[in-house]
């Protein structure tokens, strides 16, 4: 049954608010459904109420008004919404004389969805009620609900049809050392001589348990075969650290007198729960207490209870466990936690994290669940959880699994008879990595290469790259790293990473190219006018390059050589050559380079190209290991031709001194 029969008799006795002159209606039966209605038996109070109304005349205004709004708390408390709302509208039109059918109705507008509606009633009621706290809330979460739809969370919501059936289950329990059972109470039944709930038109609720197999799949839920079953209610488990003890909320059935929930007590012996007992938590078995939840540890029950000098309809209480079924007093959790509206559905997560489910903090509609955190000074800091897990129908009954963001929780979204069914939850963790390769500068990878990573998170790892030269490192969001990558023979490279700081997995990847001590390395796209020594603008970026490559390596003194084609006589290209490269070694002392780090020499046409493996994979009439000398280069079709000048026609550095400034 939505919110279980449990949950209802916790609304407590609703006044009778007979107006004078309705002393006549006793004869049509008025006085039967009021007796229904006075003892929680709301589902058939609400159809007695419909009768009546259909059977009074139209022009009996007051009369009418008054069961209209009867009808729609009834309503209203078994999660009929739409009849709810139809009634509370009926009311209003027959002028029911109390200005709470405002908040009412923006309280079903809200679980509606039509928040535009529920804050045009709140205002309203704000209008008779200047103070009231609900209507604040009520406004408060009706602007903030379609924001919350537009920013979802990271947690990922999905229906568990596997688990739910025609009827009703809710507030799912994991249990188990692995987490790998599931306890839940549920409406459904196979007995076919089964009575509906006079309260809320459902079945009675019993337990059902859902087990994981090998696989770690969930298999078909199966009705507890166990004492603690009973022909009555049970529902809402919590359980021991060790598994062996359950705390439920158990209510009984009179049909003389009022319906009152009482927490319960069941222990496992021989995989079998017992019959439940009775936790003494107060002396007498009118006061309502239910929704159990036991602390980690063991010390707190924690558990609801409307009992007189609270904050207003239901709060969240909890007592000391002293022994067995012996509890120390009731402790009221404070106006942190407790509204004037419901706070229902505790679970404790651990010392400083509660999650209840409540309709007095700003939500999206009916019950919403929230996350509740004390800090050190006893102060609890309560927060929203955010659609999806919320919605505006009733969202409630949460578990995890352990430490993970992940469990299950009960919702009666989407259900038009207002029915609750289990939805399982997870927030995807977000992983952040830096992955890449290790490379030479002509591109083959370097095998045992060190990366070295240091971050502002305290991060100081060193990986070793694999025979294929990959690297591969995870970090956190948001965190500026500084990386190095080296290896024996070549410069060291780095490289920054300021990671971003959005909730979402990103993959990082940073290639590093390193150059050799032990022979000349081309400088790639270093370009000059024809005929001059002069640097042409995209230059720049790979003296920059350069630049960042000699502040990474301040040990090293370079020569830079420059070369040209064969065209020209031997004493023209060397005197360019050597303009050139001179141009080079200004660029990048202006760069804040020590001259005395720097060499230029101009080689002209004297030092032909060998090819590498990188320039014969590039050019398919090239192989390793040809020079690229005049008379080569004839030999070679006009085209290729051009392609081993432009090859000849390079500026490269290589390493003279690896000890600058050591000594």
């Amino acid at each position: 049954m939505s919110k279980n029969f449990l949950t209802y008799i916790l609304y407590g006795i609703i006044a009778c608010l007979v107006l004078p002159g309705f002393i006549s209606c006793k004869s049509v039966k008025l006085s039967d459904a009021e007796e229904k209605q006075r003892i929680g038996e709301y589902y058939e109070a609400a159809a007695m109420y419909r009768k009546l109304y259909t059977k009074t005349s139209p022009k009996k205004r007051d009369l009418r008004g008054y069961i209209a709004f009867r009808m729609a708390e009834c309503n209203r408390m078994i999660n009929s919404t739409d009849r709810a709302l139809s009634a509370y509208m009926n009311a209003l039109r027959y002028d029911y004389p109390d200005s709470i059918i405002h908040l009412r109705l923006g309280q079903m507008q809200q679980r509606k969805g039509r928040y535009g509606e529920a804050i045009k009633q709140y205002d309203t009621y704000l209008t008779y009620n200047p103070s009231s706290q609900q209507a604040f809330n009520g406004i408060e979460g009706s602007q903030q609900a379609p924001e919350w739809r537009k920013n979802p969370t990271r947690y990922e919501v999905r229906r568990m049809d596997k688990f739910n059936s025609r009827r009703g289950e809710f507030s799912p329990m994991l249990t188990g050392e692995n987490y790998d059972q599931l306890y839940f109470a549920s409406s459904r039944t196979k007995d076919k001589d089964a009575q509906l709930n006079a309260v809320t038109g459902q079945y009675n609720n019993n337990f059902y348990l859902v087990k994981q197999d090998e696989k770690g799949n969930w298999l078909a839920p199966e009705e507890l075969e166990d004492e603690v079953n009973t022909e009555f209610d049970e529902g809402t488990p919590s359980f021991s650290a060790d598994g062996n003890t359950m705390y439920y909320t158990y209510c009984s059935q009179d049909e003389t007198s009022n319906r009152t929930a009482e927490i319960y007590i069941s222990t496992r012996s021989s995989a079998k729960w017992g019959k439940g007992t009775r936790a003494n938590i107060v002396k007498d078995s009118i006061t309502p207490l239910g929704h159990p939840a036991i602390s980690p540890d063991g010390k707190y029950l924690y558990y609801v209870s409307d009992v007189v000098g609270g904050f207003g309809g239901k709060d969240l209480y909890r007592s000391r466990v002293i022994s067995g079924t012996d509890f120390g007093p009731m402790e009221n959790l404070g106006p942190e936690i407790n509204t004037t509206g419901d706070e229902m559905f505790p679970y404790v997560r651990d010392s400083v994290t509660l999650y209840f489910a409540s309709n007095g903090h700003p939500g999206m509609g009916g019950l919403d669940l929230f996350k509740a955190t004390q800090d050190s000074t006893g102060h609890w800091h309560v927060e929203n959880l955010g659609y999806p897990i919320n919605s505006s129908s009733d969202d409630f009954g949460i578990t995890f699994e352990g430490k993970r963001e992940k469990g299950f929780f009960s919702s009666n979204r989407n259900d038009a008879r207002g029915f609750d069914h289990l939805y399982s939850f997870e927030k995807p963790t977000i992983t952040v990595h830096i992955e890449g390769i290790v490379n030479d500068v002509d591109e083959y990878p370097i095998e045992n290469a060190t990366v070295r990573i240091v971050g502002k998170d305290g991060l100081n790892a060193k990986v070793q790259t694999k025979k294929d030269g990959t690297y591969a490192v995870e970090l956190e969001r948001d965190i500026r790293y500084v990386m190095m990558a080296s290896a024996r023979g070549f410069l060291n490279q780095n490289y920054e990473l300021h990671t971003s700081p959005e909730e979402k997995s990103e993959t990082y990847i940073v290639d590093f190219f390193l150059s050799p001590i032990s022979k000349p390395v081309v400088i790639e796209n270093i370009f000059y006018d024809f005929d001059k020594a002069s640097l042409r603008p995209e230059s720049k970026k790979a003296l920059d390059e350069m630049i960042k490559m000699l502040n990474d390596n301040p040990n090293v003194t370079i020569e830079l050589g420059s070369h040209t084609d064969r065209k020209g006589t031997d004493q023209y290209n060397e005197r360019l050559a050597q303009r050139r490269a001179q141009s080079v070694v200004d660029y990048l002392i202006a760069g804040g380079i020590a001259p005395d780090r720097l060499e230029a020499k101009g080689y002209g046409e004297s030092v032909p190209k060998t090819i590498n493996k990188k320039l014969a994979k590039q050019f398919d009439f090239l192989k390793e290991g040809d020079v690229l000398t005049e008379e080569f280069i004839l030999k070679l079709t006009p085209e290729q031709q051009e392609i081993a000048d432009q090859i000849n026609r390079r500026t490269e550095f290589k390493v003279l001194r690896t000890n600058y400034n050591l000594f």
